[in-house]
């Protein structure tokens, strides 16, 4: 009985849905964008060519039309920007598909709390991903990257070859948010060496865009009915894809839990316990219980909630720096003017200076302009979705010229719109950068900003863009994905390799992910040809 009225309240979800979005009228009607796609269309698997022919046909406030036709709103303007992201970033909330999703899959974390749960947690770890945290964190970066060269170095010791740099860059990523954030090593970044864990955590982002239309439904099937069932339902349900999901959620749930659990111990027993574990206490994992464990009751965060912002952290900071790093390496490779002036600038700082600390590099100019201009021109996440909890007007910097051919300098968004900020086209923007936007320029970071930048105010708190988006809901770690990007494969394996492309690769959304243009092999989907410097 329970399954027959769950169907029909899906159904009936189903049918009010479809009669809203087809005969209800809407103010978003007279925004221009693209006629009706299929109700079923998924997005993911071509998105990064739909939003680029939203941007360039329609320009920075659009319309398109999502699951079952609802209207969405797709906007890199950078006045609605601000008020998405900052001004009222409490009625434009994380959308309850993405809330949901990030609910089963890690917890009551960042990611998938509103309100006062969220700020409660975000008070607490503000402090733990301050400068001076991050900075103790450089050497692990360090002794990790060290790891990997002399892996690749044992690769190209008779000669250069090609290498697949994914795999990599890839298990040196979660090597690097394992040491610095949980005080774990996951990795030895040996050939041939796997870890379930790395493996789960590569394959869940994958996995979950198989299952986007069944995430529309989460957030009323959690609900309704309790985790138990839910599981239960999963494990009898003929889809391999959730299937691949619940594993890849066990293997993960297993490492935090006792990731964690050893944590617990090793603080309870002191500091000589602490100083014997990977990170020596320094980690951002070890600093959360502290500060937890001195907080006051009313503060304090459950056991469970830490947890959560444990397995949040990994998967974030994994993915999007392992994206930064291949991106970088990648371009890096293109470009080899660009490659041999990094690298003369860091072989002189090591001369000059010798190990390179915090300071050393954050004096690195090339080095900063590398990966300002990188995550500029490829951010790693390309697009944030925000829900309207209420009805609420929204302004543009710039008219927007409607379907009836009137000039529009604000719009009525509806309540429980969503509405798609670009973060890949605020960054590109030549309305905003000039003509070469969509070209790759360090140097244009070590000349004075543009006017035209300082005037836009992009609402991003990372360096006038939109990377890490900005207002309450910014990314709290951008000083720790930026060290880890800065210590990491430009600062060593530049210094000591020299990169060049064999074949041409082709990128998704999927938080930039790569694959050989062509080719549907993804045993190697980054190729570089490796070869040693001489010293």
């Amino acid at each position: 009985m329970h399954y027959v009225w769950l169907s029909l309240c899906v159904v009936g979800l189903i049918i009010y849905t479809v009669w809203r979005s087809h005969f209800a009228r809407n103010p978003l009607d007279n925004i221009p964008g693209p006629p009706r796609q299929q109700w079923w269309t998924d997005f993911a698997r071509y998105a990064w060519d739909y939003y680029k022919m939203l941007a360039e046909r329609y320009g920075p406030v659009s319309k398109f039309y999502g699951l079952f036709g609802t209207r969405q709103l797709y906007v890199f303007d950078p006045k609605a920007m601000y008020h998405i992201m900052v001004k009222d970033q409490h009625t434009f909330e994380a959308t309850p598909a993405v809330l949901a999703t990030n609910k089963v899959l890690f917890g009551d974390g960042l990611l998938s709390t509103l309100g006062e749960q969220y700020r409660k947690q975000r008070k607490l770890l503000n402090p733990v991903f301050s400068i001076s945290h991050v900075r103790d964190m450089v050497p692990a970066f360090i002794e990790v990257t060290k790891c990997l060269r002399d892996s690749i170095a044992a690769q190209v010791q008779y000669g250069p070859c090609e290498i697949n740099m994914l795999e990599w860059l890839s298990r040196t990523a979660l090597e690097l948010v394992g040491q610095s954030g949980l005080g774990y090593s996951f990795d030895c970044l040996k050939e041939g060496y796997t870890n379930p864990y790395s493996a789960a955590v590569e394959n869940l982002l994958p996995s979950i865009f198989k299952v986007s239309v069944a995430r529309q439904f989460l957030p009323f099937l959690i609900h309704v009915s309790p985790p138990n069932l839910r599981r239960f339902v999963v494990k009898i349900f003929p889809w391999k894809a959730l299937k691949e999901i619940c594993g890849i959620v066990d293997i993960m749930d297993e490492t935090w839990t006792k990731v964690f659990e050893e944590k617990k111990r090793a603080l309870s027993e002191g500091d000589d316990a602490v100083l014997h574990q990977v990170g020596e206490g320094k980690d951002i994992m070890s600093i959360l219980l502290r500060a937890n464990m001195n907080a006051s009751a009313e503060d304090r965060l459950p056991d469970s909630e830490l947890v959560a912002q444990m397995s949040t952290l990994v998967f974030a900071a994994t993915h999007t720096t392992a994206s930064a790093l291949r991106r970088t390496l990648c371009t890096l490779a293109h470009h080899q003017d660009a490659q041999d002036r990094l690298r003369e600038e860091i072989q002189q700082a090591m001369v000059e200076l010798g190990a390179l600390n915090y300071d050393a590099l954050a004096n690195l100019a090339y080095l900063d302009a590398v990966c300002r201009e990188t995550l500029r021109l490829y951010p790693p996440v390309t697009t944030v979705a925000r829900a309207a909890r209420d009805d609420i007007v929204l302004p543009f910097s710039r008219p927007v010229k409607g379907n009836d051919g009137t000039y529009m300098r604000e719009v009525l968004v509806p309540k429980n719109t969503n509405v798609v900020a670009s973060i890949l086209n605020s960054n590109r923007d030549p309305e905003i950068l000039g003509d070469d936007a969509l070209q790759w320029k360090p140097g244009r970071w070590l000349s004075p900003l543009l006017q035209n930048v300082i005037d836009a105010e992009i609402p991003g708190v990372y360096s006038h863009l939109m990377t890490f988006i900005g207002g309450g809901r910014a990314c709290i770690g951008f000083k720790f994905s930026e060290l880890e990007m800065s210590s990491d494969r430009p600062f060593m394996l530049v210094e000591t390799f020299k990169f060049t492309p064999t074949k041409e690769i082709d990128w998704t959304t999927q938080v930039s992910s790569p694959n050989v243009k062509g080719s549907e092999d993804a045993k190697c989907p980054l190729p570089l040809r490796v070869e040693m410097i001489s010293t």
